[in-house]
């Protein structure tokens, strides 16, 4: 196996690169000068997952078998969006991400990333390789979506309990 830089795939290397480094130093200074705000809790989900929309939407481009395991991301995304807008209008502050979820998102990024990486700089691709990581990647979120469905439910009872 030799090593070659694929030139095509750079560009998107770059921005998701750049993506992640500007979201986690932004997090890292937001906590660090104590700058969080609620519209901060509320805008920084939501540019995460217009990132990861995009992600997902050029991985089914680049491999359209990954539907199904995309899917379940988008249900998982979309869930999450729909329960945070629940909170919201039931006047209850939504919950900060958690250890879960985040780490859900590392993993598919480290799915996406292992895939792309792969295929620029050794021409490698492997089917099997890529479904073994979306599986991974699909029970991960799957997990985090359930955690997330228990606080959820939590909340709301408490609330009504007030």
């Amino acid at each position: 196996m030799y090593f070659f830089i694929n030139q095509q795939y750079i560009p998107a290397a770059i921005c998701i690169g750049v993506s992640g480094l500007t979201d986690c130093f932004d997090g890292f200074l937001a906590r660090r000068l104590n700058q969080v705000t609620s519209l901060g809790k509320i805008l920084d989900p939501c540019a995460d997952k217009v990132t990861l929309f995009s992600v997902a939407l050029c991985m089914l481009i680049y491999i359209p078998s990954l539907l199904p395991l995309m899917g379940i991301l988008m249900f998982k995304e979309f869930v999450m969006l729909l329960c945070g807008l629940i909170l919201l209008v039931n006047h209850i502050t939504p919950p900060a991400a958690k250890w879960y979820g985040k780490f859900a998102t590392v993993v598919f990024y480290f799915s996406v990333v292992t895939i792309i990486f792969l295929k620029a700089a050794f021409n490698y691709e492997s089917d099997v390789l890529v479904i073994v990581l979306f599986v991974l990647t699909a029970a991960v979120m799957v997990f985090a979506l359930v955690k997330y469905a228990i606080l959820f439910f939590g909340l709301l009872k408490e609330a009504k309990n007030k």
